[in-house]
């Protein structure tokens, strides 16, 4: 195995090859964020000081009922005095939702119902009438994610300080500043403090910010590429206005149909492995491929 450099950073990497960010989301629909003020260690749940090798259990509990579990802190290191803080959250395209509550007791993670927030059901908490804004710091998993993410969280923070969390590993390290919109599922990448600011007060309008969006979490990579593809297209940012009615793939294309107002929209879309392996993340061990979208065409068909 070659020896990497310590002083290798993959955000500038990806940005000097000119690496597009859209259709790089996680697909992800289910979230667990569990308030754990750190340190978080290279693998967060496994690593938190965590009792009794509760992040494991958590990790396997999550992994059977396909939830993604994640780690959030506020940006202060603050907790609450009454326990842990806890959100489910469910990122349907439509109609997406988050519960919270306060666990006295770490324990308490166990007896929550992954298999209903899997499933898209309510796990039983508190209905929570607000947005996240989850951004990725986790330096130790990644350097860019701490070196390019903490700056996006104080400025986050100093404008909307109830939404705003730092976020353990979310996929994407080359991408960072990384910035997860809960519970929409929205992954934006490439952000920086002025930027971020912009996707906020936009996402209050119902807005998307095109230019940093890599994808909604709902949809397959080739479906967040090809729903970025037309509303670049159609110049239509406005996040109810455009809605997937089907997907179908064949090899390696997908055909995606969107309605967008009273139209309707087909975009087909070739994804391929990539060609020569790249190190793409600050850590990583080997080298891989990058997959790559090719937009093959846009029609409307109603």
């Amino acid at each position: 195995m070659t020896a990497r450099d310590p002083a290798f950073r993959c955000s500038v990497a990806s940005g000097l090859r000119n690496e597009s960010a859209a259709g790089t989301a996680s697909t992800v629909r289910s979230f667990l964020l569990i308030e754990h003020a750190g340190p978080w260690g290279v693998d967060a749940l496994r690593d938190a000081r965590l009792p009794d090798g509760l992040g494991d259990a958590v990790l396997r509990s999550a992994r059977t009922a396909r939830v993604r579990p994640l780690l959030v802190r506020r940006p202060d290191r603050g907790t609450h005095a009454e326990g842990m803080r806890v959100f489910a959250a469910f990122a349907h395209p439509s109609r997406p939702w988050v519960e919270t509550t306060v666990l006295s007791d770490p324990h308490d993670l166990l007896e929550l119902d992954l298999a209903a927030l899997g499933a898209g059901r309510s796990p039983g908490l508190t209905a929570y009438d607000g947005t996240l804004l989850c951004v990725c710091t986790h330096g130790r998993h990644d350097a860019c994610c701490a070196e390019r993410g903490r700056p996006v969280v104080r400025a986050l923070a100093a404008a909307h300080p109830e939404a705003t969390w730092e976020v353990s590993h979310i996929g994407g390290d080359r991408f960072a500043g990384n910035l997860l919109v809960l519970p929409d599922g929205l992954y934006y990448g490439r952000v920086e403090p002025v930027s971020a600011l912009a996707i906020a007060d936009g996402h209050t309008a119902g807005q998307l910010d095109l230019d940093h969006l890599r994808g909604r979490s709902s949809y397959a990579m080739p479906v967040q590429f090809a729903e970025i593809a037309l509303r670049r297209q159609l110049g239509e940012t406005r996040d109810d206005a455009v809605r997937l009615v089907s997907r179908r793939v064949d090899d390696d294309v997908t055909d995606a149909v969107f309605t967008v107002g009273r139209g309707q929209w087909t975009v087909q879309v070739r994804t391929s492995p990539g060609d020569d392996p790249l190190q793409l993340t600050c850590r990583a061990a080997r080298d891989n491929p990058i997959p790559q979208h090719e937009l093959l065409t846009v029609t409307r068909t109603s």
